[in-house]
This record gives structure tokens, C-alpha cells and sequence, in this order.
């Protein structure tokens, strides 16, 4: 179990910190159409998810492989998931119904790794 934690964090740290990347680099107005929401938002909000985001990987793996605050990496996890809930609400209401089953499945990740760090294998 703690081996397959640790590759779901991996994974999910990455694919956060990818978008993460993309979402603090970029200006808005540049077209993208992976990322057609952002004209939704303020560059200040788009920003602040991508810090979020950012934050989200660095928690899910930092204090685990270090041991300091390990109870931080669950605690990200959980939080990932609930910005997936709201990336979801997002696209819902945009009516890019493709999107959300990847949304969904990084959403059920960060999930499992919340519940098997604090519940499973303990903090």
C-alpha cells in the first residue's frame, strides 16, 4: 500500500506542478485551448490556483519523504481534491463535459492518497 501511495504522489505532484507551470506562466489572453477557462477568471485568480496547485505537490511529497510534518501530505492531497471539485463545477458550467472525467480522476488520486495516508498507513 505505502508503495502505491507513493507512486500516485509522484504522479500527482507532476501532473500539479505541470499545470501549475502552465497556469503562472502564461498571460491571459494568449490562446490555449486546453485551458479556455481562464478567460472566466481574473490573471490574479488564475494565478492564485496555480499557486494552490504549486503548493499542493510540494505537499504531497516533501513532508512525506522527509518526515517533517508528515500529517501536511494528506492534508494536500484532501485539498487538491477539493480544487478538483471546483475545477469540475467549472467545466460543468462551461460545457466541456471531456474535461471532467480527467478532473474525476485526479480528483478519486488525490482522494485515495488523503484517505491512505490518514487512515491507512497513519501519519
Amino acid at each position: 500500500m505505502v508503495l502505491a501511495l507513493w507512486i500516485v504522489q509522484v504522479l500527482l505532484a507532476l501532473t500539479f506542478s505541470n499545470a501549475a507551470g502552465r497556469q503562472l506562466v502564461r498571460q491571459k489572453g494568449k490562446p490555449s485551448k486546453s485551458m479556455a477557462w481562464r478567460e472566466d477568471f481574473s490573471q490574479r485568480t488564475v494565478r492564485l490556483v496555480g499557486v494552490l496547485e504549486l503548493l499542493g505537490a510540494v505537499g504531497l511529497v516533501l513532508p512525506a519523504l522527509t518526515g517533517i510534518s508528515p500529517w501536511l501530505t494528506p492534508l494536500a492531497a484532501a485539498g487538491l481534491a477539493l480544487t478538483m471539485i471546483g475545477a469540475a463545477l467549472t467545466h460543468l458550467r462551461r460545457g466541456e463535459y471531456e474535461t471532467i472525467l480527467e478532473i474525476a480522476v485526479l480528483m478519486v488520486l488525490a482522494s485515495f492518497v488523503a484517505y491512505g495516508r490518514f487512515f491507512v498507513v497513519g501519519v
